[in-house]
C-alpha cells in the first residue's frame, strides 16, 4: 500500500510501485532495522534494490541489522532550502559506516546508511550537539515516525560507546 506523508512540510510519497521501499520503511515504522541480503552470496545492501550489486541475484531475504557505526562523512548545512529546515540549521546530513559487513565484500567496502543527527527521540538535533559530530563519531539508530506506517532512520551519538577524543570536522570559519 502506497505511503503519503509531510515530514517537516516536505511531501513524501512512496508508491506502490515501490516495493523495496516500501518494505525496508515497514521495518522502520516498527524501528526495527532491517536489510536485503542476497540469497545467493549472502552480502547485505542498501540501499534497498531489486537485485544484489555484487552478484546480480534478484532473490533476497530481510534480516535484523545492528544499526550502530561510525561516520563516514557528513554535509553541515547552514542554509535550509526547505523553509520548514530553517529552524533546524546547521543540521548535519550523515553518511555512517555501519559495524555489520565493515570491510565486505573488499577492504574498501561497508554498508553506508544515510540519516539525519538526531536527538534520542528521533527529532533533528540541536546546535550544540551538531558541533559534537564528526568523522568517526560513535552513533546508535533513532527513528523519527511520521505517520502511521512510516518512521526515518536517523542517526544519534552512541553515548555507550567508546568515542574518538577529537572527531575530524570541516574547519569552520
Amino acid at each position: 500500500m502506497a505511503i503519503q506523508a509531510k515530514y517537516l512540510d516536505m511531501p513524501l510519497d512512496i508508491n506502490d510501485l515501490d516495493v523495496e521501499n516500501l518494505a525496508y520503511f515497514r521495518h522502520c515504522a516498527a524501528h526495527n532495522f532491517h536489510l536485503q541480503r542476497c540469497t545467493k552470496c549472502n552480502l547485505l545492501r542498501y540501499p534497498p534494490t531489486t537485485a544484489c550489486p555484487w552478484c546480480m541475484n534478484p532473490k533476497s531475504d530481510w534480516v535484523p541489522v545492528e544499526a550502530k557505526g561510525a561516520v563516514h562523512s557528513y554535509t553541515e548545512v547552514h542554509h535550509a532550502i526547505q523553509p520548514a529546515f530553517k529552524s533546524h540549521t546547521p543540521y548535519l546530513i550523515l553518511v555512517v559506516d555501519l559495524d555489520t559487513q565493515k570491510g565486505q565484500p573488499s577492504e574498501h567496502e561497508a554498508l553506508r546508511v544515510v540519516g539525519n543527527l538526531a536527538l534520542p527521540d528521533g527529532t533533528l538535533a540541536p546546535p550544540e550537539m551538531v558541533r559534537r559530530v564528526g568523522i568517526g563519531t560513535r552513533l546508535r539508530m533513532v527513528f523519527s515516525d511520521v505517520t502511521p506506517g512510516l518512521a526515518l532512520p536517523q542517526w544519534t551519538i552512541d553515548e555507550s560507546a567508546t568515542q574518538p577524543a577529537k572527531p575530524w570536522r570541516y574547519p569552520q570559519e
